[in-house]
């Protein structure tokens, strides 16, 4: 039954957020939509109550949850575009989840909820892409992607490497001043090292589009009878008939460039990327400097055990707060997320420290 719950839950949040992105919204057309995908959401809230009183359980309290109200503060505060990707994301989860809980459940009842709101999840993901102007099904897309992403991820590595250094070296029980210089050292190290991956990454990212997108452009010069086939087939799945999928494809490889660009997005299923190597470079790094810097900044202050205590104390808190911030992209509960990053920062300080102990003693 925690599952019924889990999906009660989802669509409290949902109804409440779409609600909020509609007051934000300035575009009326855009208001209109999410204000009525926010009442298809309270239906669905309504389907999950009743199941669930149908059978003798109490739904409890059905109010939006901390990280919907966290997502609303991020709204209020950076305006709707944010939030209204993670609804796209959001949505795609809850295909995938619906999906997952129609193949897995035993249970007539469940399998006919879960079939419908699946349905209609995928449908308002299709919304969402048109608001948002994005190509595909959510629910298929692997990268999270996007400014936050880069910036969650470039601190988490430069808390989490700097905080085991910092350990290990306290650990060896050396001079402040040591403490100190590695810290700020190790910080300069981690930043640069995922400054030039993040670089470097996109850099691969757009190497793979423009290789795929030119063996694609040799197959239409090549080949544009089979071309031309392929794309009635991919037509034909989406339903369309065949003779009308045929008349497309080949009135679209009259236009090479055209051509290009729908067998690009629908035969490979990808879209050109707009990222900058040097923009996800600087911001990684530097995202990756706030995190390393935050283990170490007491010492610039305090001494001894003072500075030893609060550096603690500050890293894990941090630990925690960026654990419950990657659940906005893996969908996991915010509070288990942060307590499993807390554990990982825990465990990082204990190894580190017997380490630089260790090395103090034998070296």
């Amino acid at each position: 039954m925690s599952v019924w719950y889990h999906h009660l839950q989802d669509e409290a949040d949902a109804a409440y957020l779409y609600k909020i992105l509609s007051r934000l919204e300035k575009n009326q057309r855009k208001s209109k939509i999410y204000l009525q995908l926010s009442e298809v959401e309270e239906r669905h809230k309504t389907v999950w109550l009743e199941l669930l009183k149908k059978n003798n359980i109490d739904p409890g309290k059905t109010g939006p949850s901390f990280k919907a109200r966290m997502f609303r503060i991020i709204a209020e505060r950076f305006g709707p575009g944010l939030l209204s990707k993670m609804m796209l994301r959001e949505e795609g989860l809850e295909v995938k989840s619906y999906l997952g809980l129609y193949n897995n459940s035993d249970s007539s009842q469940t399998k006919d909820i879960a079939l419908q709101l699946a349905k209609d999840s995928a449908e308002h993901s299709g919304k969402l892409s048109e608001l948002l102007d994005q190509e595909g099904e959510s629910w298929h897309q692997t990268g999270s992607g996007g400014l936050l992403r880069n910036v969650i991820y470039g601190f988490n590595d430069g808390l989490t490497a700097n905080f085991g250094l910092i350990a290990g070296v306290i650990g060896a029980n050396v001079q402040p001043h040591i403490i100190l210089i590695s810290g700020i050292s190790g910080m300069l190290a981690d930043s640069l090292s995922m400054a030039s991956s993040g670089y470097l990454a996109a850099v691969s990212e757009r190497e793979v589009y423009e290789h795929e997108k030119n063996m694609e452009a040799d197959e239409i010069r090549l080949m544009p009878e089979l071309e031309a086939e392929e794309m009635s087939l991919i037509y034909q799945a989406k339903g369309m008939k065949k003779e009308e999928a045929d008349i497309l494809g080949a009135k679209i490889l009259e236009d090479p460039e055209l051509a290009l660009q729908e067998s690009v997005r629908e035969e490979l299923g990808i879209i050109e990327s707009d990222t900058s190597p040097f923009r996800e470079g600087w911001i990684t790094g530097i995202a990756t400097a706030v995190g390393a810097l935050i283990p170490v900044s007491p010492f610039f202050v305090f001494e001894g055990s003072t500075a030893v205590i609060i550096s603690f104390t500050v890293s894990m808190l941090a630990h925690f707060i960026v654990g419950a911030a990657r659940s906005f992209f893996t969908g996991r509960g915010i509070f288990r997320s942060g307590f499993d990053m807390f554990i990982v920062g825990m465990g990082i300080a204990v190894v580190g420290y017997f380490i630089g102990e260790l090395i103090s003693k034998y070296l």
